[in-house]
């Protein structure tokens, strides 16, 4: 009962908690936004890893169950449903075994298994579209109850755009040779997914979505952000200021981030804003003038201070959870970021107040 409750909250319900724990914390003397360091990463979706050839099985797996499920509610004969899995299972091992070794001939053999794949998952898509059309008209002939075919129409109407979509991306993939199709689906189950790459040798490819953490003293998250697909830092500078300027009422003295989020305008509009110092190593060969500012004690100070954003988006992945979100759907995946965040604020401050306790003590 608690989970389905705690699910009804929305990803705005979820930033004003967390907003009142800011304030809390404000309140408290823990956090007082003289100082902001912001950084992204990214946050995994829990999704496999997608090829097209499994979100195609994915998407007859999920549409022939539904097509079942409104079968046994039908009369008898009034809808047969093929059963595709062992052909499936087949053709995605013939794919698996040719993608190992990308001599001409086995790449021909993944085109004729890709053939034979994408024809079976079109004729699904097809009798899922037909069965659509006759619950539309009236036509299905219905002897069980009426509420599960209509949750089953439901799914089949919010996933036969996806599978027709990976239809689509596969098509250019396998036989246009185009991996950079826009809007590509990489989960039927999740398809807010985005790939990020993040220049990461070990994972060049992330499935996920970019989150923004802005963090005050004593380790207090004062605000986050789920970003819609693979922005430039530089874009994620004066929305940190912005909701710092809003969160505490005035600009930080000091704001600071890593080299992504440089650039002339950015540093020029912080300062407008009322940032004291601003410190944002530049890119590529300094001038004279910037390198000399660069070397400013308060500046390397700053970077320093800079650095403990990495151990709090670690602290965040791996104690609290924030490495992949289980939370289903993009309310569910902001829902998920922003309870990780919470979470790690009560902690921030219980920490402190412990801290001051035994300090209290000592003295």
């Amino acid at each position: 009962t608690f989970s389905r409750t705690f699910a009804l909250l929305t990803p705005q319900v979820t930033e004003q908690i967390h907003q009142r724990v800011v304030s809390l914390a404000r309140e408290q003397g823990v956090a007082h936004g003289r100082k902001l360091r912001t950084d992204t990463s990214v946050v995994e979706s829990n999704v496999h890893y997608p090829t097209d050839s499994s979100l195609l099985g994915d998407g007859i797996r999920v549409l022939s169950r539904s097509l079942e499920r409104i079968a046994a509610e039908c009369k008898d004969g009034a809808l047969n449903v093929v059963h595709h899995g062992r052909a499936v299972k087949y053709r995605l091992l013939e794919i698996a075994r040719a993608a190992k070794s990308l001599t001409e001939a086995n790449k021909q053999r993944m085109r004729d298994s890709y053939k034979k794949l994408v024809g079976l998952t079109r004729s699904v898509v097809r009798q899922a579209s037909e069965v659509v059309e006759r619950w539309r008209k009236g036509r299905l002939k219905v002897v069980g109850k009426f509420l599960r075919v209509e949750a089953q129409i439901g799914q089949l109407r919010h996933f036969l755009p996806l599978v027709e979509k990976v239809i689509t991306q596969t098509k250019e993939r396998v036989w246009g040779g185009n991996c950079h199709v826009e809007g590509k689906v990489l989960s039927l189950f999740e398809p807010h997914t985005e790939v990020i790459r993040k220049g990461k040798a070990h994972k060049p490819n992330e499935f996920g979505r970019l989150v923004r953490i802005d963090e005050v003293e004593n380790g207090i998250v004062s605000a986050y952000q789920v970003l819609t697909g693979n922005p430039a830092d530089t874009t994620s500078w004066m929305p940190a200021i912005e909701q710092h300027q809003a969160c505490f009422g005035r600009a930080p003295q000091m704001a600071t981030g890593d080299r992504g989020f440089f650039s002339a305008k950015n540093q020029r509009a912080a300062q407008n804003l009322g940032v004291k110092k601003v410190a944002l190593p530049g890119r590529g060969r300094l001038s004279v003038k910037r390198a000399k500012n660069q070397k400013e004690r308060w500046f390397r100070r700053a970077l320093r201070w800079r650095a403990g954003c990495e151990a709090t988006i670690s602290t965040l992945k791996h104690p609290f959870s924030m490495l992949r979100a289980t939370y289903k759907t993009d309310p569910g995946f902001q829902r998920y970021v922003g309870w990780c965040v919470i979470t790690k604020n009560l902690f921030s401050i219980a920490r402190y107040q412990e801290r001051r306790r035994i300090n209290g003590q000592v003295h």
